[in-house]
C-alpha cells in the first residue's frame, strides 16, 4: 500500500471527478490553506453547521440520536461552545476508487487551538460530502472558518482491488450530502 502523489491525486481528480470541486495548488493568503499539496488534499469547510446544543438535557445516544441536540447555523464564521462540538461538511464531494482508501488529518493550525477534527475513513467506492466533527477541547468557544481548510485527507493505494466495496455492500452513509447525522 502507498501514499499517492500530488500528481496521482491530480489525474484523479481532473479525469475521473475524485474531488469536485478541485484546487490544482495550495490556497494560503489570509485563509487557512487548503488545496493539492504534495501527499494529500487539504479540504475545505462548508457554511453548513450543527453545532451541539443540551438545553433539552438530551443523552447522546448512536442508537437514539436527536436532531433536537443541534442548532443549525449557515454563517462563515461558526462558533462552538467550550467543550462542546460541531459538525459541518467539506465544500468538496468525493468519489473514491475501489482501490484506494482514504485516511484523514485534522490540520495543525486548528489542532493548536485545541480543536480537533475527526472523520472516519473514506471506503473504497464511497462517495459523497464528508462529514466532519469539530471538537472543542477547551474551556473557551473556537472559531471554525467556513471555505477555509479543515482537515486533509491522504490516498492510500491498495496492491489490489478490494473484494468488497462501500458500494457493493450499500453503506449507509453512500452519496450523502450537507451535513449527515448518525444513523443506524
Amino acid at each position: 500500500m502507498s501514499v499517492m502523489s500530488d500528481i496521482w491525486i491530480r489525474q484523479m481528480a481532473r479525469d475521473h471527478g475524485m474531488i469536485e470541486p478541485f484546487v490544482e495548488a495550495q490556497k494560503r493568503e489570509g485563509t487557512i490553506s487548503y488545496g493539492l499539496s504534495s501527499y494529500g488534499y487539504d479540504a475545505r469547510v462548508a457554511r453548513e453547521f450543527k453545532i451541539f446544543t443540551n438545553v433539552d438535557s438530551a443523552v447522546v445516544d448512536p442508537k437514539e440520536f436527536s436532531p433536537a441536540s443541534f442548532v443549525d447555523r449557515e454563517t462563515d464564521v461558526c462558533v462552538i461552545p467550550p467543550n462542546s462540538f460541531a459538525l459541518a461538511r467539506t465544500v468538496e464531494y468525493f468519489r473514491i476508487p475501489r482501490d484506494v482508501l482514504v485516511i484523514c488529518l485534522g490540520k495543525s493550525t486548528y489542532a493548536r487551538c485545541g480543536i480537533i477534527v475527526n472523520v472516519t475513513p473514506l471506503e473504497p467506492e464511497w462517495e459523497g460530502h464528508v462529514t466532519l466533527e469539530f471538537s472543542n477541547t477547551t474551556p473557551l468557544p473556537a472559531k471554525i472558518y467556513a471555505n477555509e481548510g479543515a482537515c486533509q485527507f491522504l490516498f492510500l493505494h491498495g496492491d489490489q482491488p478490494c473484494e468488497t466495496s462501500y458500494a457493493d455492500r450499500a453503506g449507509k452513509y453512500m452519496g450523502q450530502r450537507g451535513v449527515t447525522l448518525p444513523k443506524l
